[in-house]
């Protein structure tokens, strides 16, 4: 009794307190007052230490003098064992910055270190605490929450509050944009800062995260000046490593490269230059294609052929040679009895048609062509007549096995459609269908390929430059069901598109939903590891490392 009776003389106690600073006029002379609230936080009863979690930050700005002490005390109550009086106190922590912006930072930082809290109610407080603060002073609140993750700065930022700091800002920040950044340019021009300097080390998902964030801001939309545009795409040639020298071991870096360049391909639609990605993959990949491991081989040269219509004139007249030469390798000259990787020659053969388009006579030297410009580069004091028939002679190659292919996909089809009639079960229907996918990709690949093959025989082509021919694996992103898919993070199911087989495309690796399986790979969860030598922590782009999955 003599407990409970103590317990109930501090609540009353502290009412007194309160109601006295509450109805003073010059608080500063009850400064004992609020010196005994903050002692009140070391009290044994659970009751008096809530009560003093709301009066503390409530009457915090009077009282200078006493700043240290109260938020000290204040923190202690944000650490108690009961998780009312946790929650009570997280609830009050924004009241110290109301008055007083200069605790900000040092408020912020203190809700990080509680986001790694497991209990629902009271993570939820610290979300809602961090949202009041960001309600108040959104420049100063975002700087300080960015601080968590500028990881080359912060190089003793701790793993997890990194992580939980991120989850934040990309579930409770990120969609409540329109509300929180204002003056909107000036808000969109700082976050866009602040994600610029967190980039330096960050995982595929991290760096998907805060671009497909960046392409919703206003600055950055679709009225954005040309050089709105190419700043996305330098970050995105920053992230690709682009000034780095090559190592074709780094499984690492070939990922990021090939899957930024996936994502800077929406950008040169929109009139960004493509011209540091292509030159590097000139340089740099194309001379080791053969080196490639045969996953990241297909999803580079569909990111080649996607980029190519936007590569200006001197840029495919640089990257013509070493498209040519894989062509040959790819289209052998003579039956060779080894199989045939028709998406890889439906993918250069697009590449070379829309780079062609753009610089013409830079195909007599390489191909025999005979295409007049005017210019010196014309070179048609020369004979290219043995180019042109061994060029020539390779389509028709091609050609024939195409056109085989088709024949038996045809064939293959019409078992298809048999087995479906047939089909018993839903998993059986599931599989035909998955076959007929393959099937149909496959005709798509092989009849594109003899659409693009027909005119270079002629001995001036007419090079392909519009959009006539639909790439195989883009079909499918008319399906909502792959849209669906893709908008789920979804691996591209396996079909014909990429197959090498020239009978049955066995080695297909898809084409619904998301064109690019490296970026989705690299961009599932938020967590992965080793980014390689050199690169602060080392937040590997394709997933090995750190491995810490969170859906």
């Amino acid at each position: 009794m003599a407990d409970s009776s103590d317990d109930a003389k501090g609540i009353e106690q502290l009412y007194e307190y309160g109601e006295r600073l509450n109805e003073a006029k010059d608080k500063s002379q009850h400064v004992e007052d609020y010196r005994r609230i903050i002692e009140a936080a070391k009290s044994k009863g659970i009751k008096e230490r809530q009560l003093a979690a709301q009066l503390i930050p409530r009457f915090f700005k009077f009282f200078p003098e006493l700043s240290d002490k109260a938020v000290d005390s204040h923190l202690d109550l944000c650490e108690a064992d009961e998780l009312a009086t946790r929650v009570q106190a997280i609830r009050g922590l924004p009241l110290f910055c109301k008055d007083t912006p200069e605790q900000l930072s040092k408020v912020i930082d203190i809700l990080v270190q509680l986001l790694t809290a497991e209990e629902n109610v009271e993570r939820d407080a610290v979300h809602k605490a961090l949202l009041s603060l960001l309600r108040q002073d959104v420049k100063a609140s975002l700087t300080a929450l960015f601080k968590h993750i500028e990881s080359i700065d912060e190089p003793s930022t701790d793993e997890n509050l990194r992580e939980r700091t991120l989850f934040f800002i990309r579930d409770k920040v990120f969609p409540l944009k329109t509300e929180l950044l204002k003056p909107q340019d000036q808000m969109e021009r700082h976050i866009t800062d602040l994600i610029k300097k967190s980039l330096q080390d960050v995982t595929g998902a991290e760096f998907k995260m805060f671009m497909d964030f960046l392409k919703t801001l206003s600055i950055f939309g679709e009225k954005a000046p040309p050089e709105r545009v190419q700043e996305l795409i330098e970050i995105v040639e920053g992230q690709a490593d682009l000034d780095a020298q090559f190592n074709v071991s780094d499984g690492d870096h070939i990922d990021r490269l090939i899957s930024c360049l996936f994502m800077a391909i929406p950008f040169f639609m929109r009139g960004a230059s493509n011209s540091k990605f292509l030159n590097y993959l000139n340089k740099h990949i194309l001379p080791v294609f053969d080196k490639l491991p045969e996953e990241r081989k297909v999803d580079l040269l569909k990111n080649l052929a996607e980029s190519s219509p936007y590569t200006a004139p001197q840029d495919s007249r640089q990257i013509l040679p070493s498209v040519v030469q894989l062509l040959k390798k790819y289209m052998p000259r003579r039956k060779s009895g080894e199989e045939t990787n028709f998406t890889y020659v439906e993918c250069l053969l697009y590449t070379f048609h829309h780079l062609a388009h753009k610089a013409p006579n830079a195909t007599n030297s390489l191909c025999g062509y005979k295409i007049v410009t005017g210019q010196p580069s014309d070179r048609l004091g020369e004979d290219f007549s043995e180019y042109y028939k061994d060029f020539t002679e390779r389509l028709s190659s091609v050609e024939e096995l195409a056109r085989a292919t088709i024949k038996k996909l045809t064939q293959g089809m019409a078992e298809h459609n048999k087995a479906m009639a047939t089909a018993k079960t839903d998993e059986a229907k599931a599989d035909i269908q998955a076959q007929r996918q393959n099937t149909t990709t496959g005709l798509r690949t092989c009849n594109n390929i003899l659409a693009m093959t027909q005119p270079l025989h002629a001995k001036s082509p007419s090079f392909i430059g519009d959009k006539r021919i639909n790439l195989s694996w883009k079909e499918a992103t008319k399906s909502s069901a792959a849209s669906t898919a893709n908008a789920a993070g979804a691996k591209r199911p396996a079909t014909a598109a990429n197959g090498s087989n020239n009978n049955a495309f066995k080695k297909g690796r898809g084409a619904g939903g998301m064109q690019n399986q490296l970026v989705n790979r690299a961009f599932e969860g938020l967590s992965y590891g080793g980014r390689g030598a050199g690169r602060g922590r080392g937040r590997g782009w394709g997933g090995r490392g750190r491995g810490r999955g969170y859906r």
